[in-house]
Order: structure tokens, then sequence, then C-alpha cells
């Protein structure tokens, strides 16, 4: 009798354990990893296109289950003057544009994932909606991400097309307004989570 309560003790024991690790393993949360990861901004001029990169990205992903791609939270935070182009006259007319005096951070806040599609197994195709804010505007934005798991990693690659009047941002000028910078630009986004 006092071996089968020691068994049964042991039992659920063992049973408590594997359902710990087991939420352990589907419930994650990862940190972005600023030199692993690439955000680049591309637009057009009256004179060429031109893109920056943004080197300064802060962010974290937390799954409620990994195997399911179910999202709990996902947030990235951009240093806005970190936006470089490799000229300083157009690196200092987008932080102008941008307001970077009083809005230091351009943000992404998630909302909700909806219906992940699964392309293989640790790949999924999610079209992930935040709330994006630059210059200090907020709008609701769905951006369509690929995420895979890549060995205790996570990538997320997307693009996402937006006007830059929409946050109330003045498309930048140069050489006395005789250089016109298009609305339209595309953020293409790869970024690790570890």
């Amino acid at each position: 009798m006092y071996n089968f309560k020691i068994a049964n003790i042991k039992l659920v024991s063992l049973l408590f354990g594997f359902v710990f690790l087991s939420n352990i393993s589907m419930a994650q949360e990862f940190n972005l990893v600023n030199l692993e990861s690439n955000i680049t901004i591309y637009g057009t001029s009256s004179l060429h296109d031109w893109h920056e990169d943004v080197e300064a990205i802060k962010g974290t992903i937390h799954f409620n289950n990994m195997e399911t791609c179910d999202i709990k939270s996902l947030n990235v935070n951009i240093e806005a003057e970190s936006l470089k182009s490799g000229k300083r006259s157009m690196d200092k007319n987008t932080y102008e544009a941008l307001k970077t005096d009083t809005f230091k951070t351009i943000l992404f806040q998630f909302v909700e994932a909806k219906n992940p599609n699964q392309e293989s197994i640790g790949k999924f195709n999610v079209p992930i909606t935040g709330d994006l804010t630059i210059a200090g505007v907020k709008k609701r934005v769905t951006i369509n991400f690929q995420i895979q798991n890549l060995d205790g990693k996570v990538q997320l690659k997307g693009e996402k097309n937006i006007k830059m009047t929409d946050f109330n941002v003045d498309p930048p000028k140069a050489l006395f307004g005789t250089i016109t910078t298009g609305d339209d630009i595309t953020i293409k986004i790869s970024t690790i989570f570890k």
C-alpha cells in the first residue's frame, strides 16, 4: 500500500512536470536582435529613387503557442534618428519631416493576428494588425508577415506600402524645393528575435 502511494505521487509529479515543461515550450517570448535585423525604407524623388536603413531597433514577440503561431504580442520600437541614407543633408531633411526633436521613436504595437497559414513545418504566413505611430500620429495597419522558427530564433519578414501624408508627414524637399520626395514609401522588414 505504501509503495502504491509513492508510485502515485511519482506519477503525478512526472505528469505535472511534463505539463509545466510543455507550457514553457509553447508560450515563449523572444527579443529582437538589432545586429541581425534589417528595416529599410524605400522611396522616390524627382531626382532619383532613395532608401534609408534603420540602425537602432528594439522589440519583442511573445507566443501563446509557437507550434500554431498563436501570437500574444509583438512590439517594435525604432529610434527615429537612426534612419540613415548615407547622405547627411537627406538625413537632416528626414528628421525635420519626422519631427524627431519631439517624437523620438517610431512604434509598432500589436493588436491581433488572424488566421496563420502554415506553409511548412515552423513556417507561417500571418497577417498582423497593429498600431503604427510615426511623428506622433497613430494609424492601424495590417502587415503580411512570413514567420519562421529557425532553431531557437524567430524570423519575421514583411513589407508594407504607406503614404507619408497619412501620418501628417510632409514629404521632404531639398535644394529650396527643387527636389521633391514622393508621398509613397515602402517599408521592408527582415528581423530576427532570440
